[in-house]
C-alpha cells in the first residue's frame, strides 16, 4: 500500500496515462466504425434467419448449412484481404503513399480473377458442397438453391472485401461503415419482400432470402468501387490492368500466404463442427445456428476492436515504433474487455428472449437458451482471441496465428464437439450435451487459443518482423 501511495503522490498514473491516452482515442475512433458495421452485418444475418424461421427450423437449418461451404469458397480472397490491411498499414507508417496506391490495384485484380473462380465453383458444385457441410433430405434442396443463388454475388462481394481491406489499412473505418449501412439495409427490405410475398412481391421463401443477399452483396461492391476511385480517394482508383511489382507481391503473398493456412485450417474445422452436429437432427443445428448468430455479435463488435488493433500495430511499426505497437495491442484488449462484460450481462439476461426472436418451437427454444449459458463465460477468451490475433497479424505474424487455428479449431474443436455431444451425453443427461456440447467446445477452444497467443504477445518475436 505504500509503494502504491508513493506512485499516486508521484503522478505515475497520470503520466502513464497521458502518454497512452492518444492511443485510446484513436483505438476508439477507427474501432467503433468497424464494429458498429459488423454489428449491423451480424444483425441482418439474424433478421434474415428470424424471417426465414417463420417458414421452419429445416430451413433455418438450410441456410446455416451455406455458411461454411461460402466461407471455404472465400478463403483466397479473404487471406488476400489480410496481406493488403497489413501492408497497407505499414506502408502508410512508412509514409509511402505511392506503395499504398500500388498495393490496392495489384490486389483488385487478384480479387476480380478469384471471384470469378469461385462464382463458378458455386454455381456448378454447390450440391456435393452442400452435402458435404452434412445436408440431409429436409435441407438439401433448399440449402443448395440458396447457395446456388447467392454465388452469383462472388465477384462483387471479393472486390468489397479487398477495398474494404485497403481502408482498414489507412484507419478509415467508416468508409467500410457506410458501405454495408447501405447493403445490409437493402438486404433486409428485400427479405421483407420477398421471403413471405408482400406489396405485390412472389413468396419466394428461401430462394427470396438469397435474391436479397445478393442485391446487397452487388450494392455493397458498387459503393466499394465508387468509395476507392473518388477523387477524395487517397486510391484513385481506375480500372485498368495493374504494374505488378515484386516488392508488393512478396508482401501480399507473404501474409497472405499463411492466412489461406490459417483460413483453411479455420473453414476445415467448423465444417467437421457443423458436420458432427447436424448428425445431432435438425433441431439441434437449427439451435445451434441461432446461438451462433446471437453470439456473432460479440465476436463481431470485438473483430471491429481487432480492427482497430490491426491498423495501429501496423502502422506503429511501419513507423519503427515498437513501444508504441505494444501499447497499441494493450488498448484494444482493455476496450474488449469492456465490450465482451456488456454482452455477457446482456445475453444473460434475455438468452430465451432471443432464441424467442428465431422460431417459435419450444424444442429448439429451450436448447438454443441452454447453449446460451455456456456460451457466456467463454466470450472473454473468445473475444481476447480476436483480439490478440488481430494485432499479431497487422504484425505480419499470420504462421503463428495459423498454427494456432490449426491446434484449436481443426483439432480440439471437432474432437471435443464429438466427445461432449455423443460420448459423454448419455451420462449427464442433466446437461442437455446434444444442444450445450458443441459450445463447451467452444468454450475450451477459446480458452487454449487465448493463452497460446497472450504468450506469443508478451514474447515480443511479433515486433520483429519485417515486410517488403
Amino acid at each position: 500500500m505504500n509503494r502504491l501511495r508513493q506512485l499516486v503522490t508521484k503522478g505515475w498514473f497520470d503520466q502513464s496515462f497521458q502518454q497512452i491516452k492518444p492511443l485510446y482515442m484513436k483505438a476508439v475512433r477507427i474501432a467503433w466504425p468497424a464494429a458498429l458495421e459488423g454489428l449491423l452485418i451480424s444483425l441482418i444475418s439474424s433478421a434474415d434467419t428470424m424471417m426465414v424461421g417463420t417458414i421452419g427450423p429445416a430451413a433455418i437449418a438450410a441456410v446455416g448449412l451455406t455458411m461454411q461451404p461460402r466461407m471455404i469458397l472465400l478463403i483466397l480472397v479473404q487471406s488476400l484481404s489480410i496481406g493488403t490491411t497489413a501492408l497497407i498499414a505499414r506502408r502508410r507508417g512508412a509514409g509511402d503513399e505511392k506503395g499504398i496506391r500500388a498495393c490496392l490495384e495489384q490486389s483488385m485484380a487478384l480479387s476480380f480473377l478469384l471471384g470469378i473462380l469461385i462464382s463458378l465453383t458455386g454455381l456448378f458444385l454447390a450440391e456435393p458442397l452442400m452435402r458435404l457441410a452434412g445436408a440431409n433430405e429436409d435441407s438439401l434442396t433448399m440449402s443448395v438453391q440458396y447457395f446456388r443463388i447467392i454465388s452469383l454475388g462472388f465477384i462483387p462481394n471479393s472486390l468489397q472485401l479487398c477495398i474494404c481491406a485497403a481502408f482498414r489499412g489507412l484507419g478509415r473505418t467508416r468508409i467500410t461503415l457506410q458501405t454495408n449501412l447501405v447493403s445490409n439495409i437493402l438486404n433486409l427490405f428485400f427479405n421483407y419482400l420477398l421471403i413471405g410475398g408482400r406489396l405485390g412481391f412472389p413468396r419466394l421463401g428461401v430462394q427470396g432470402a438469397a435474391i436479397a443477399t445478393v442485391i446487397g452483396t452487388v450494392t455493397a461492391g458498387v459503393l466499394s468501387l465508387y468509395f476507392a476511385s473518388h477523387m477524395d480517394s487517397p486510391f484513385r482508383y481506375r480500372v485498368g490492368v495493374p504494374r505488378f511489382d515484386r516488392a508488393t507481391m512478396d508482401g501480399l503473398l507473404k501474409i497472405g500466404g499463411a492466412s489461406i493456412a490459417e483460413s483453411a485450417f479455420l473453414r476445415v474445422g467448423f465444417m467437421l463442427t457443423s458436420r458432427i452436429i447436424a448428425s445431432l437432427g435438425t433441431v439441434a443445428f437449427a439451435a445451434y445456428h441461432i446461438v451462433t448468430q446471437v453470439s456473432s455479435l460479440s465476436f463481431t463488435l470485438c473483430d471491429g476492436v481487432s480492427a482497430a488493433g490491426v491498423t495501429l500495430v501496423g502502422q506503429s511499426l511501419g513507423a519503427g515504433d515498437e513501444l508504441r505497437a505494444r501499447r497499441s495491442v494493450t488498448v484494444t484488449r482493455h476496450i474488449s474487455i469492456l465490450v465482451s462484460l456488456a454482452l455477457m450481462l446482456v445475453m444473460f439476461i434475455f438468452r430465451r428472449n432471443l432464441a424467442q426472436l428465431f422460431t417459435s418451437d419450444e424444442a429448439v427454444i429451450t436448447a438454443a437458451s441452454a447453449g446460451f449459458l455456456v456460451v457466456i463465460p467463454a466470450l472473454l477468451p473468445q473475444n481476447g482471441r480476436v483480439v490478440y490475433a488481430g494485432c499479431l497479424r497487422g504484425a505480419g505474424d499470420v504462421r503463428y496465428v495459423a498454427a494456432i487455428a490449426l491446434i484449436g479449431v481443426a483439432i480440439l474443436r471437432p474432437l471435443l464437439t464429438w466427445l461432449f455431444s455423443f460420448v459423454l451425453e448419455p451420462f449427464f443427461p442433466a446437461l442437455m450435451l446434444a444442444a450445450t456440447g458443441p459450445w463447451f467446445a467452444f468454450l475450451l477452444d477459446a480458452i487454449v487459443r487465448n493463452t497460446l497467443l497472450a504468450h506469443r504477445i508478451r514474447s515480443g518475436v511479433w515486433t520483429k518482423i519485417k515486410l517488403r
